[in-house]
């Protein structure tokens, strides 16, 4: 048996499972998503689980779909060994990127998090703008950023390259660990609390497998070796995942990210660069774009060296590319609601034939 107050759940999820309770349902949390089915954490233990044809049909596109870390209305069969999802409960927060080709979608990475731990490593790859690119996703999802710089046994200057995280972090904590070494990870743990839910993302070889195997005292993540020459890392999780940490609290481990497309521009953008939007603020012009105009505040704090020049021209490239993804967005509903129109008048054009 599960206790399913150590996987989650509350009595804010209690009150929006009410309804589905009064119908028959139970509850369950996906722990992990396959090709064709899904693991679901229930009150009997992990079962595998299967969506209704109605959940599929009614879904718009894979974003609104089950994905690890939600909570889904469930029937349970064959002994409680199989669960069918009827549902699934609204998301509290959500983890997301613009999914890695042409198409403009979401790809939902995790659902109903807490803390995202953005692991980034002190090597030869480290890239003070990358770190910026996944803090606007963090701050987009809802949850807690928090910054990991793995590997510090493997660099020479520790205290300069915390001290260009910092100046870019904002309000999200930064921790310098050691997996290797066993250095912060006494730290890392503190953020682990009963029913509370972190995500690990970060580049292929950015020490995450490694990190949480010290979490958890066993090698339950295969690690696999960073090429020798580049830095570059092998895909060792092969899928997201949503583990019980032995101590309290979950953890959801994801594949390495080769491309981390940015989704959403609704708040994560402005509080990942707080403070070039704070100078925004003392701008002449209420529309600024802080590119070419006079009495630009944010142009000026750049020149005077209170906003880093590197973090400036990373916040126009990421704004450039939100504006891009924003249009694309319109571009797409204006398409589907043509679409869904002609699909109208089709079906009105049949009516009025039969009818006749």
């Amino acid at each position: 048996m599960v206790d399913l107050k150590s996987i989650g759940y509350n009595e804010t999820i209690d009150k929006e499972f009410e309804s589905f309770k009064t119908q028959g349902f139970e509850i369950g949390r996906i722990s992990a998503e396959n090709k064709n089915n899904y693991l679901v954490l229930t009150k009997h233990g992990e079962v595998y689980g299967e969506i209704t044809g109605k959940l599929l049909f009614n879904s718009d596109d894979a974003s609104t779909l089950p994905k690890v870390g939600d909570w889904v209305a469930i029937q349970l069969y064959d002994n409680n060994e199989l669960a069918i999802i009827h549902d699934i409960l609204p998301r509290r927060t959500k983890l997301s990127r613009k999914v890695a080709d042409r198409k403009t979608s979401e790809q939902v990475i995790a659902a109903n998090i807490d803390v995202v731990f953005i692991v980034h490593s002190l090597d030869e790859r480290f890239n003070i703008n990358g770190i910026e690119r996944y803090l606007v996703t963090a701050y987009q999802s809802g949850a807690e950023p928090v910054i990991i710089l793995s590997k510090s046994d493997l660099c020479d200057d520790v205290e300069n390259k915390l001290a260009q995280v910092k100046k870019i972090s904002g309000n999200a904590k930064v921790l310098p660990i050691s997996s290797i070494e066993h250095a912060g990870i006494d730290e890392v743990k503190q953020f682990f609390g009963d029913g509370e839910t972190v995500v690990f993302v970060g580049a292929s070889g950015a020490g995450k497998s490694t990190l949480i195997n010290a979490l958890l005292g066993k090698d339950l993540q295969v690690v696999k070796e960073v090429r020798i020459g580049d830095s570059k890392g092998k895909h060792t999780t092969t899928r997201r995942e949503l583990i019980v940490f032995p101590e309290g609290g979950l953890l959801i481990d994801t594949p390495g990210l080769r491309e981390l497309a940015l989704w959403s521009s609704d708040n994560g953008f402005a509080v990942a660069f707080s403070e070039i939007e704070t100078f925004g603020k003392e701008c002449r012009y209420a529309d600024c774009t802080h590119t070419h105009e006079t009495n630009c505040a944010v142009k000026d704090a750049v020149a005077s060296g209170q906003i880093p020049e590197e973090q400036y021209k990373n916040y126009l490239k990421l704004r450039k590319e939100l504006e891009y993804l924003e249009r694309r967005q319109d571009v797409n509903a204006a398409q589907e609601e043509r679409r869904k129109w002609r699909s109208i008048h089709k079906e009105l054009k049949h009516f009025n034939k039969r009818n006749k």
